[in-house]
Order: C-alpha cells, then structure tokens, then sequence
C-alpha cells in the first residue's frame, strides 16, 4: 500500500455523474468510500438497466487489470459522495507484481461477478416489489447513512423498468409494511 498511497486522489462524486461510457478508455480506477456508483447495461435502443452496483466495498475499472480494453458498460454515480482515484497504468503496474493488491482485486472480481449473476436472477424471476427491495437493501448496505434520497425515476432507471411500477411496487411495499389491506 505505501508505493500506491501518494497516487491516491479523493474525488468527489457528484449524482449523475458518468466516469465511463461504453467503448471509453479508462484512464482511472475508482475506489468510493462514501459515493455509490451504478454500472448499466445500455441496448442499442438507448435503454438501460442496473446490472451492479459499486459502493465502499469495492472498485470500478476492473478492465484494467483484466484485459485492458474499452469497457462495455455505463459507470453511473447512483449516490453523491466521494471515492479515491488512482491512475490507470498505476492500479496495473501494482497488479502485475502478483502480491496483495492482485488477490484482493481477482476476490473482488468475483464477488462483482456473483452480484451480476444474481441481479440476472432476480429481474428474471423475482416479481418487482421483490426487486425493489434487493436494491433498496444493497443500496442501504453501501451508504454511509440510513437515509437514501433518491426519486422513482432513478430507481425505475436503475430496475430498467417504469416510473409508473416503482410507484405502485412502493405502494404495496408501503401497505405490508403497515398492515393494510392491497
């Protein structure tokens, strides 16, 4: 960690903003601490959905030390806040030498992948409300506090579903929670 520790620059990250777009280079990677950032698959419609999420946990830029090339997904900030950076060629170069960094980014790796693997399972076979609630908690599980602010339009951005099903899945979440009859 010393030979990285002087190459780290905290950044902050603001909602909306894009770190990568698809067939971008990346010059960074990424590592938040408070900030929450959302990688979208986009279809050539323009359409888009969450396929995972990043938060304090982990990193953005796994190409980098995987392959090298453009990436194929969208890295979105979800939740403002901040992350550390560190130049591209340096996360590489520190990969390379085969010691701690590189076992907790292949770990990592695969953590990422199992995410992705279950958010696919999940939007095939999980009803909406169910949904919500998967990345209600995740997204919980990743901030800093127990309080997310966030509107129906982004949540319905990052289920690739209407704004109109997050409102009525909310609904329903609202009445159980309560008690009430749907």
């Amino acid at each position: 960690m010393a030979r990285l520790a002087d190459h780290f620059e905290l950044v902050s990250l603001r909602l909306g903003d894009m770190l990568y777009q698809p067939g971008s280079q990346l010059w960074h990677a990424y590592f938040p601490t408070t900030a929450i950032v959302s990688l979208h698959c986009v279809m050539a419609s323009g359409a888009s959905a969450e396929a995972a999420g990043v938060g304090n946990e982990g990193m953005l830029g796994i190409s980098l030390f995987m392959s090298g090339e453009p990436t194929s997904s969208t890295a979105v900030v979800q939740t403002s806040g901040y992350a550390y950076r560190l130049e591209s060629h340096l996360l590489k170069q520190e990969f390379d030498r085969g010691d701690w960094l590189q076992r907790a980014l292949l770990r990592f790796t695969q953590a990422h992948i199992m995410q992705m693997m279950q958010t696919a399972a999940c939007n095939r076979h999980h009803l909406l409300e169910q949904q919500l609630c998967r990345w209600l908690l995740l997204t919980l599980d990743r901030s800093p506090s127990y309080e997310l602010v966030l509107t129906q339009e982004l949540v319905a951005n990052m289920l690739g579903v209407r704004r109109e099903g997050v409102t009525e899945a909310a609904g329903k979440l609202a009445s159980s929670a309560t008690g009430a009859d749907t």
